[in-house]
């Protein structure tokens, strides 16, 4: 346990009890705890292995490379079609978790061997992403834009691309790609 997430786990929230649950589990599977994003976070060997973290309608496991494990009992679920690597087992109360404590730490036990492993989640390039058809006409009109664009990290590029794709109606996009190209310019990310 550390002291520096304890606050984590004592302040009044709806999923304090299953939260609390959680940490016991993990912890009994040697982990060391520490706290990364505001939320306990679960280490080997200095590798982070599981997540916990607490949301409106449910609390949640999140395995940073979920996507290796086997799910045998088809409980891991991908957050977002976006999220390439990992996965989540969510929780809408503490019996849930009960009577899933010995899976739970199985897959803990199994996502530490894939760390052990050194395996690695093959990520998609960002040349694999679609750029918007509004988007590639404005770099194909502007060549200090496409620059711009090319010169940004692929993590900041993909940003962008998953933003502008988002919208269904294409004025939708084209709007977002307007308010964004003077930042694209200025060398900036979409969070930046």
């Amino acid at each position: 346990m550390s002291s520096k997430v304890d606050w984590y786990f004592d302040k009044d929230q709806k999923w304090q009890k299953a939260v609390k649950q959680l940490r016991k589990i993990i912890l009994d599977c040697g982990l060391t705890e520490e706290l990364k994003w505001g939320c306990p976070c679960y280490t080997f060997q200095n590798s982070n292995i599981v997540l916990i973290h607490d949301f409106k309608e449910y609390c949640a496991l999140l395995f940073f490379k979920g996507s290796l494990l086997e799910d045998s009992h088809k409980i891991l679920i991908q957050q977002t079609q976006n999220v390439q690597a990992a996965r989540q087992i969510r929780f809408t109360n503490v019996q849930e978790i009960l009577e899933k404590v010995a899976t739970l730490k199985a897959y803990i036990y199994e996502a530490i061997e894939v760390e052990k492993a050194g395996l690695k989640v093959t990520l998609k390039e960002t040349a694999d992403y679609t750029i918007p058809v509004e988007f590639q006409r404005k770099l194909n009109n502007n060549k200090a834009l496409k620059s711009a664009f090319q010169s940004l990290t692929p993590g900041r590029q993909r940003a962008y691309i998953l933003y502008f794709s988002a919208p269904k109606q294409s004025k939708t996009k084209e709007s977002r790609i307007e308010k964004c190209i003077q930042p694209i310019l200025s060398g900036k990310g979409l969070n930046d």
